[in-house]
């Protein structure tokens, strides 16, 4: 039979793998074995790859624009999501839910929309395999913070973290940047170190800004930012602009140094848009006449 681990054939009786020294569990390569393979990197549709070191785990993200996150995970080896994130795993894969932190965090997390609990995976032999997949059409984007490196992320987007990596929320300063910022006062912060998995609406575009280089978005296309990028909400200049322009009164404007992250198609101008077509009160849908909403003219 094949080792689980390294894929080494290794006799029948073996309670050990001789090439990588990974026990062997039972009934592992027979029938009805919970244990599946290792994680296999030689597919075409493989999007990247990432092979940990001890006590770190590996993954594989597969997929194009409703990608899939497959984490491999040895003894010893924990990552955790938001109840409800996981989509399937192997059979010796261990599950444990929790308050994350106690009423405090549970407390943050109703803030920021998510589910009030914390799901740990993890594994107490051979090698567990458990996946996350995207819940909309996008990208999936693997960041390793270092100890104490933050990153800023719109709600909905954190995925799942290695153990070590701190989720909280992240207020922001501004009055303005809460009312009118498209995606609300608040934000989700994760802290190195540890590997964060995070998912991006549609495809993804970087920017690294300079010291005091601005870039202005539409709200609602910012996915990530770094801790050091200021973002603020500013009203559109010029009454034209405001009435005609179509892109609504305000304006999200960043300010370096730092990494952004924006996405190209916001779930909720997706779902905005979606709507232009549905039936309207009273039985009529996009063909029933004249059927103008202001708010939409106006961009809002």
């Amino acid at each position: 039979m094949k080792c689980a681990n390294c894929g080494e054939i290794i006799a029948q009786s073996a309670k050990f793998c001789g090439a990588c020294g990974q026990p062997v569990a039972s009934g592992e390569g027979g029938a009805g074995s919970s244990v599946l393979p290792a994680l296999d990197t030689t597919v075409e549709h493989m999007q990247r790859e990432y092979q940990g070191g001890e006590g770190r785990v590996s993954y594989r993200v597969d997929g194009t624009t409703l990608q899939v996150l497959t984490i491999q995970l040895q003894p010893g080896e924990v990552i955790y999501s938001e109840s409800g994130g996981m989509s399937w795993m192997s059979g010796n894969v261990e599950m444990k839910t929790h308050s994350g932190g106690g009423l405090g965090k549970m407390f943050k997390r109703a803030l920021s929309g998510e589910s009030l609990f914390i799901t740990d995976f993890y594994v107490n032999g051979g090698t567990g395999v458990v996946a996350f997949a995207s819940e909309f059409p996008g990208k999936i984007i693997p960041f390793d913070l270092a100890r104490g490196e933050s990153l800023i992320v719109q709600k909905d987007a954190f995925m799942c973290a290695e153990k070590s990596v701190d989720l909280d929320l992240h207020f922001r300063k501004r009055l303005g940047t809460g009312l009118f910022g498209g995606e609300g006062f608040i934000m989700q912060k994760v802290t190195g170190p540890g590997l964060v998995f995070a998912e991006v609406d549609g495809e993804v575009v970087e920017y690294d800004l300079q010291p005091g280089q601005i870039l202005k978005v539409d709200t609602g296309h910012l996915a990530m930012m770094e801790a050091t990028v200021d973002f603020d909400v500013t009203l559109v200049k010029g009454i034209s602009n405001i009435l005609l322009g179509g892109e609504g009164l305000f304006l999200g404007t960043l300010r370096g140094p730092g990494k952004v992250w924006l996405q190209t198609m916001p779930m909720s101008k997706l779902a905005a848009k979606m709507a232009q077509f549905m039936p309207q009160v009273g039985g009529k849908g996009s063909s029933g006449g004249m059927n103008i909403n202001l708010g939409t003219f106006l961009g809002e």
